[in-house]
């Protein structure tokens, strides 16, 4: 019986998923996008033993002095990688254009000079005077920070032994593309070779990449998935165009955690790190305003208090509009479902408009009560005061479920000047107990309806913000 020959591998790949199919056709049938179907070459197999790089050693005999992470100069940016630079590590920072990205990483080598740590900033979508000029801008200009155009891999590789830098920032990975491997610049097989070169190289010569990656229309790191992989640490830089305040979200990170956030100020001057947040997503306005309500969201380790607010008004249209802005419009529907059957309040004919101060994403649970809150205090033109905070997840059955870290937020709520918060009751004993935690008074609720009842939204006074 003869053998089964091999299946040879698909000759046309996805450009930005890296779906593989055996004929060219207009639309991905994996991610969908229209015309990003590429032909690309046969790869070599290697079958054969070759020589080691490095002889292998019992795990305890690896010396790790040389991988100890190194500060940045950007404390954001090290909270965020759980420390700081690591030689020898692969970051990709992705996010949109115009974010601010080159800006941030500009920084970030012109601090790494500062310390008398040689840099290499290799640009492929600037010239290096558009670079001078930032830099000139933001009090970028370094004596040991070097600056060069390129957009070969040859070049940059010539660059590298030239320099001989510690920390290597590649802008962008997209532009970079190697001579000998077929495919136009930014194509999946030339970002899969370019990466992998660099990314050798660094982690030879213990050198810390920085890449600098583009995304597609719905947020995604473009080019192919195994880019993500190959890589030690996936960074995200997102920011509203009308805010100044950037933030930096791990993905993913071989050496720290990744639910940490960093959060920065973007100015014409350049790019600060904003290392106290919280007061940036609440209202400035003294006086109580219906409509309003707290919230205490973990961004990573780190509590932020965010403001909500709602609009609740009667609806011309056979169908109420339910629009959200930076919470989750799901979530939000779920909410108002909630409130309908276990607390009675009816607002299937009127138009619900939620938001974020400040530019804040409010994706957690914990935010739960809030929203609620907000929305009942709108739909009733009654205010729940300027020191109420509200932490807590609703159930289906309209039950509050416990958050994590909940001593965490309320430290935070005490530092912020908060003097009253509805949480989660430990236990069906403990409801409507109230308790002070350092100068905060916390009342236990355990649903819906009893929140309502005791912070007075049937016209009486608040039991909880009068405390």
């Amino acid at each position: 019986m003869a053998a089964k020959a091999k299946t040879a591998p698909s000759p046309y790949q996805c450009s930005e998923c890296g779906w593989e199919t055996a004929k060219w056709v207009g639309r991905c049938g994996e991610c969908q996008a229209w015309g990003t179907l590429v032909e690309r070459s046969a790869p070599k197999s290697r079958v054969q033993a070759g020589p080691v790089t490095q002889k292998a050693m019992p795990i305890g005999e690896i010396p790790i002095e040389e991988s100890q992470a190194r500060g940045s100069g950007v404390p954001e940016l090290d909270r965020v990688l759980g420390g700081g630079l690591v030689p020898g590590a692969a970051i990709l920072l992705a996010g949109e254009p115009g974010v601010g990205k080159s800006t941030l990483l500009l920084e970030v080598a012109a601090q790494t000079a500062r310390n008398k740590h040689r840099t290499l900033y290799l640009t492929g979508e600037e010239s290096a005077a558009q670079v001078r000029l930032r830099a000139d801008r933001t009090g970028g200009i370094q004596d040991e920070l070097y600056l060069a155009a390129e957009t070969d891999l040859g070049a940059v590789l010539g660059h590298v032994e030239d320099v001989k830098p510690t920390l290597l920032v590649i802008d962008s990975i997209q532009t970079i593309s190697a001579s000998d491997v077929d495919g136009v610049p930014g194509g999946v097989t030339q970002v899969k070779e370019v990466a992998a070169a660099l990314i050798r190289m660094a982690k030879l010569r213990n050198i810390t990449l920085v890449l600098v990656g583009h995304v597609t229309k719905d947020g995604s790191i473009a080019g192919p998935r195994v880019l993500e992989h190959l890589v030690d640490v996936v960074l995200h830089f997102e920011g509203e165009r009308s805010s100044r305040l950037r933030m930096v979200r791990a993905m993913k990170n071989r050496f720290g955690p990744v639910d940490e956030v960093g959060c920065f100020d973007l100015s014409a001057s350049g790019i600060v790190a904003i290392t106290d947040p919280t007061g940036l997503f609440l209202d400035t306005r003294h006086g109580p305003v219906p409509g309003t309500c707290v919230a205490v969201a973990m961004e990573g380790r780190r509590p932020l208090l965010s403001e909500v607010q709602a609009l609740v008004t009667l609806s011309a249209s056979e169908r109420p509009r339910r629009t959200t802005s930076g919470v989750d419009s799901a979530r939000v529907a779920m909410i108002l479902a909630i409130l309908q059957q276990h607390a009675g309040i009816r607002l299937h004919s009127h138009d619900v408009f939620v938001s974020s101060v400040g530019g804040a994403r409010l994706t957690e649970p914990s935010n739960d009560l809030a929203i609620a809150l907000a929305i009942v205090s709108a739909h009733h033109g009654q205010s729940l005061g300027r020191q109420v905070v509200a932490v807590g997840e609703l159930g289906l059955s309209g039950e509050l479920r416990r958050v994590r870290d909940l001593d965490i937020r309320l430290a935070e709520a005490g530092r912020m000047g908060f003097r009253s918060a509805a949480v989660p009751a430990e236990a069906s004993s403990t409801v409507g107990q109230s308790r002070l935690m350092d100068g905060l008074r916390v009342v236990d609720v355990d649903t819906i309806a009893t929140a309502l009842r005791m912070l007075g939204m049937t016209g009486q006074e608040s039991s909880v913000a009068g405390g």
